[in-house]
């Protein structure tokens, strides 16, 4: 049985982590990378991961993904490039129309249909039309805020409001997260950005609220959302961004799903770069009021980007083994760290064609 055969198209701090995690598992193998950074163009995977080749054919990045999908039938591309669900619909497009299944980061894709139903309805078509599967996902949006609590709440008979709280670092991530948060800039600049709409902040709350609420049979009719800034009273520096004294560190982030005046879902997200820096403790936390009430601890929190890597990994197979169509987190099976061989999820019955 041959193995799962990957492309990557995006090779920032998350295409990375998941190319190295990739090249540890058994029955996959990556065939292709994709990435317009000028410098990092033409250059071997082996080289900027500093890993052994172990008798791998060389690959180089290339800045055509079309040229990345083109040499051998690729199973499934990973898509590590955007956030926002308008802006990696065109990538997803190109590469479901060459019968490639996708799996992406973006947080907006998630649960597309919660602010982009038209494009969702779009993407549903086209990969059935193609017999192929798209799936979003990652740590938050994918799991932590959302995929968990409806977990948990199949042990309640009754469930009137739910709460989730994530305080995480920020550090992990690479220049895309660190610019949608505002690290480094003015807090002039923050309110200038929060009130033109530039600043993204968090990304994901209406897909967290949606998927809870479409998992748990509730209805709410106006999400509140609220932005303030995190101002770092020492100079911080992480991987990928600084933020010095006086400056924006990261974002606290709250939003409310409203039925009428009713709060049925609350979701609370201070992240920023360093915050062990200044003495913040991480942590995750769900409380599902109801019966029977449920409270979750999770302390710290649960690393931001080795689970983003994680979750995209271990859901590569699932995706390729599902349904054609765009689905979610509540259509595959419960996430699980897949230390086995992928072939036998991807491929039932031996199936590899």
């Amino acid at each position: 049985m041959r193995n799962v055969r990957v492309a990557l198209w995006g090779f920032g701090a998350m295409g990375k982590g998941m190319a190295k995690l990739l090249l540890s598992r058994i029955g996959v193998e990556i065939v292709g990378v994709c990435d317009r950074y000028p410098t990092i163009v033409g250059k071997s995977i082996y080289e900027l991961l500093e890993v052994d080749r172990a008798g791998r054919p060389d690959l180089l990045i290339v800045d055509d993904i079309d040229k990345a999908l083109q040499n051998t039938p690729v199973d499934c591309c990973i898509v590590a490039t955007d956030s926002f669900v308008k802006d990696v619909f065109p990538k997803i497009k190109q590469v479901v129309k060459q019968g490639v299944n996708v799996l992406t980061i973006a947080e907006e894709m998630s649960y597309p249909a919660a602010q982009e139903p038209e494009l969702a309805a779009e993407m549903d078509r086209l990969a059935k039309a193609h017999k192929v599967s798209i799936l979003g996902t990652g740590i938050n949006p994918g799991l932590m805020m959302d995929l968990l609590a409806v977990c948990l709440s199949g042990a309640m008979t009754q469930v009137s409001h739910v709460r989730c709280e994530r305080v995480n670092s920020l550090s992990p991530f690479g220049e895309t997260v660190m610019h949608e948060q505002g690290i480094g800039i003015s807090v002039e600049q923050f309110d200038q950005g929060v009130k033109d709409g530039s600043l993204a902040g968090h990304v994901g709350f209406h897909e967290s609220a949606a998927m809870i609420a479409g998992a748990l049979g509730m209805s709410y009719d106006s999400l509140k959302q609220q932005m303030l800034p995190i101002i770092t009273d020492v100079d911080r520096k992480s991987p990928h961004g600084f933020a010095a004294k006086g400056h924006i560190a990261g974002v606290n982030m709250t939003a409310q799903a409203m039925d009428g005046d009713r709060e049925i879902i609350s979701l609370i997200h201070p992240q920023q770069i360093e915050p062990e820096q200044v003495g913040v403790d991480t942590g995750d936390y769900i409380t599902l009021t109801g019966t029977p009430p449920i409270h979750m601890a999770v302390k710290p929190e649960v690393n931001g980007g080795l689970g983003t890597i994680a979750m995209a990994c271990n859901c590569l197979p699932f995706v390729v083994a599902a349904r054609p169509g765009l689905l979610t987190m509540l259509d595959l099976p419960v996430p699980r760290c897949v230390m086995g061989d992928y072939r036998e999820i991807a491929f039932p019955e031996g199936r590899n064609e």
